[in-house]
């Protein structure tokens, strides 16, 4: 994947405004999507990048603000033209991040912030080493299973995925630039505000 550009031609990082790019990732069910939700009612300065997905929306989530939802066909046809940032498969559905409007909000000064799984927020670090990258941690396992079972929305069997899934992304927190455990929400928001903003 190539790097994306921080800035072009002659110009410099004096003459440039230049925002940055922040991924926050977590395992399923961790509470990083109401933790993503909070952070931009209280900071609507930050740009948020909707993400394309094929899975079917949950139950409240409306398309264009949750997620873009489309098909496999129409997702796999925009990773043929090289639309996306970064994109992976997960729980057998396809979420990727559109490229365009994210390099032209960081080249415009923006904070930009991506809510994104564990191989998606790979690639960013490869492809775009000076963005932050936060990883979200449970409490403990048991309390991520409890509230992934707390939706209520999927079956046992993808229940035993996700979970199994998020074994193997706790194992990579260290990867990421900064762990923070979200056991109480109000306390996790106030350390990625504090992150972000100071």
């Amino acid at each position: 994947m190539p790097v994306l550009p921080i800035h072009n031609g002659a110009n410099t990082p004096e003459n440039l405004p230049l925002g940055k790019l922040i991924v926050l990732t977590g395992p399923s069910g961790v509470g990083k999507g109401t933790l993503m939700q909070t952070l931009l009612q209280r900071h609507p300065e930050l740009y948020y990048s909707v993400s394309v997905t094929t899975r079917s929306p949950r139950t409240g989530e409306i398309n264009g603000k949750n997620y873009d939802f489309t098909s496999r066909s129409q997702f796999e046809q925009l990773v043929a033209q090289g639309e996306f940032l970064e994109w992976a498969e997960f729980a057998g559905n396809y979420y990727g991040t559109p490229r365009a409007a994210v390099l032209e909000h960081i080249q415009s000064g923006t904070l930009v912030v991506l809510e994104i799984e564990l191989e998606g927020a790979r690639q960013i670090r490869a492809s775009y080493p000076n963005a932050l990258s936060i990883f979200i941690l449970p409490p403990s396992f048991s309390e991520l299973e409890k509230r992934i079972r707390g939706r209520g929305q999927d079956s046992e069997e993808a229940i035993a995925r996700r979970l199994g899934r998020a074994l193997e992304e706790i194992q990579a927190a260290d990867e990421f630039d900064i762990q923070i455990v979200n056991d109480d929400f109000e306390t996790a928001l106030h350390e990625i505000e504090t992150i972000l903003f100071t």
